[in-house]
């Protein structure tokens, strides 16, 4: 059901060549970009009618307006069953409180008397937020893609998400609900490539927007990664993946689970258990078989994610080796299930999130932990962050010398500016000084 990589034995090797032995799925986002291209295209030329063409293609449902009336995102809300209500606003305000303590405050540096550099914070001005609907339904991505933007200031928040045909092309029902508990009324039944072309180049009633965040299958992946230029992206999200680095104290049955809760994701799902204790790989491949016959989505998701290329059980020497393993793995989520978790944890260098012990699944972190879940996958987590209200922030350097702290630096511009064959770069402070360098 799910296979082995043995690297015990041998010191483990470095960079590259470890990383080529781990399992990962293949996403060929290059491929899919001569898919996208004249979806894209014909998006940028025809506006809506494109969007809703494409739609009807690929979603099996004709639109007559990709804008979502109000009163639907208002009817959603109010037929929205009152558990799952409360649900997602614990979860807003959870993550409410982690992504109001990220926001950052202007600073000003005294270089020298006079001279000075401050850094302020600015919110992209419009944003539009990607929520997928195919295999699953995602309000919690709602939830992690639009609290960041709001909480990091952001003035025009749209959001997109496919058509459903059950529901008379809007998006899925708790999708608008959670818009509505959020305060999100620019809301466009669009998915796939077709949504981020419209983000990207706008149409008569979605106005173009200036970053497009939220996960999305490789057809969404490839349309960022060709528009990217022309908008923001916040990554190229690839198939979702679980790491768990364990020892001999885990327990298995807590193991397995979260092994199955990751692979019911999508066939392509990648579900990984690091581990030196040989018994707790047995034991955890003897809890699969019983847990996966307790669920759903077997044959279509779980079963295909767990035998696919992208899931093993990686047996290695010690749990030093372990951490080089998840170092050079990179996953988009980290269980650590070892003796002195945390202590553990804080040796990680490279993940999109870490979650420490027994007590603190992956499951949590999607939805009310206060973390975000939109996070850096196919090993990316070794140069990327998850999405954050930083995600919406750009820095901006304002520099402000007055006279005389100009003139006590112009020697060292001139220089410099001479050392680069950039001669105008000095004449312009000269200028300021009669056309030379101030003496010092």
């Amino acid at each position: 059901m799910i296979s082995r990589i043995d690297l015990r034995g041998d010191a483990l090797p470095e960079g590259g060549a470890l990383r080529d032995l781990l399992p990962r799925a293949e996403f060929d986002v290059e491929a899919a970009l001569e898919t996208v291209r004249p979806i894209c295209e014909d998006v940028r030329h025809r506006g809506s009618a494109a969007v809703i063409e494409w739609g009807e293609k690929f979603d099996g449902v004709r639109l007559e307006s990709i804008r979502v009336p109000a009163g639907a995102i208002a009817e959603a809300v109010e037929r929205l069953d009152p558990a799952v209500r409360a649900a997602l606003e614990e979860s807003i305000r959870r993550a409410r409180l982690v992504h109001r303590e990220q926001r950052r405050t202007t600073h000003t540096t005294q270089v020298v008397p006079g001279g000075t550099v401050t850094e302020k914070w600015v919110p992209v001005e419009r944003v539009g937020l990607y929520v997928p609907g195919g295999r699953s339904v995602y309000p919690s991505s709602v939830v992690m893609n639009v609290v960041p933007a709001q909480e990091a200031g952001v003035e025009g928040i749209a959001v997109a998400s496919p058509p459903q045909k059950d529901f008379g092309g809007l998006p899925h029902p708790t999708i608008l609900a959670a818009c509505a508990l959020l305060g999100i009324d620019e809301v466009y039944a669009a998915g796939g490539a077709q949504a981020i072309a419209m983000f990207a180049y706008g149409t008569a009633e979605c106005p173009p927007v200036d970053l497009v965040t939220g996960p999305g299958n490789i057809y969404v992946a490839a349309a960022k990664r060709l528009l990217k230029g022309r908008i923001g992206i916040d990554a190229e999200a690839g198939p979702t993946e679980i790491a768990i680095l364990a020892d001999s104290t885990a327990d298995p049955v807590h193991v397995a689970a979260d092994l199955i809760s990751q692979a019911e994701h999508d066939p392509m799902a990648a579900a990984v258990l690091v581990t030196d204790s040989e018994e707790l790989a047995a034991a955890t491949e003897a809890e699969l078989k019983p847990q996966i016959a307790a669920t759903k989505h077997v044959t279509d998701r779980i079963e295909p994610a767990l035998a696919g290329r992208q899931s093993a059980i990686v047996l290695v020497n010690d749990l030093a080796d372990g951490l080089k393993v998840v170092d050079a793995y990179a996953a988009e989520h980290l269980e650590i299930q070892t003796a002195d978790a945390a202590a553990v944890a804080d040796r990680v260098r490279n993940a999109g999130a870490i979650f420490v012990g027994p007590w603190s699944p992956v499951s949590l972190g999607d939805y009310c932990a206060g973390s975000n879940h939109v996070l850096p996958t196919g090993g990316c987590a070794c140069h990327s962050s998850g999405l954050s209200v930083q995600s919406f922030l750009r820095g901006i350097h304002i520099v402000d010398y007055t006279r005389d702290a100009l003139a006590e630096v112009t020697h060292h511009v001139v220089t410099l500016a001479e050392a680069e064959d950039l001669p105008a770069h000095g004449a312009a402070l000269k200028a300021r000084f009669g056309g030379e360098v101030p003496q010092q």
